[in-house]
């Protein structure tokens, strides 16, 4: 591969904990899921998401620890898929040289995979995940100075409701190689 360090980032639901898997899987590539720290944070913490993703609207340092583990970690070990809602915008701004990738998919499909996932109907898994992304998005443009829509840093981006995983996947480890998907 041309590249060693990609980063994988979408809305919840977008199928980006998915990709992740898959590309590890077929690259052998280290893997680290930023939603997954941030769950354990609020385990630790003895939190739910919620109420953790509350406290980090008012507590930046939740976010810039989350952040620096996750650069360190890319400089540390590569090459390695960073998986989370910014970790395009980290590699960014660290001037990492990653591959930048977003995810998409309307909000009901996505709330349609988040209450699978996490059994929920689809009706409070999209009330639950639009909350969700309202207190992201303000914490990103707060603490960040990031406006999450703005899809203008990504080397790629896929709308996942129109391709089945596999193919998703394939586009990105042709982008990885430097050919166009």
């Amino acid at each position: 591969m041309a590249n060693s360090i990609l980063t994988i980032s979408g809305l919840p639901g977008s199928g980006t904990s998915t990709a992740g898997a898959l590309l590890r899987d077929h690259l052998g590539w280290s893997y680290v899921n930023a939603g997954q720290i941030f769950r354990e944070l609020a385990r630790e913490a003895g939190l739910s998401l919620a109420e953790f993703g509350r406290r980090a609207e008012g507590d930046a340092s939740i976010d810039r620890a989350l952040d620096a583990r996750m650069v360190a970690t890319a400089r540390a070990r590569q090459p390695i898929i960073l998986e989370g809602r910014v970790t395009g915008w980290m590699a960014q701004r660290s001037e990492l040289p990653a591959v930048k990738v977003w995810l998409d998919a309307a909000a009901e499909t996505r709330a349609e995979r988040v209450g699978t996932r996490d059994g929920e109907a689809v009706a409070v898994a999209l009330e639950h995940m639009l909350a969700r992304q309202a207190s992201e998005a303000q914490r990103y443009r707060q603490h960040h100075g990031i406006e999450i829509g703005d899809m203008s840093l990504y080397d790629l981006v896929i709308d996942t409701a129109l391709y089945p995983p596999e193919e998703v996947v394939r586009q990105i480890e042709a982008r990885l190689k430097g050919d166009s998907p």
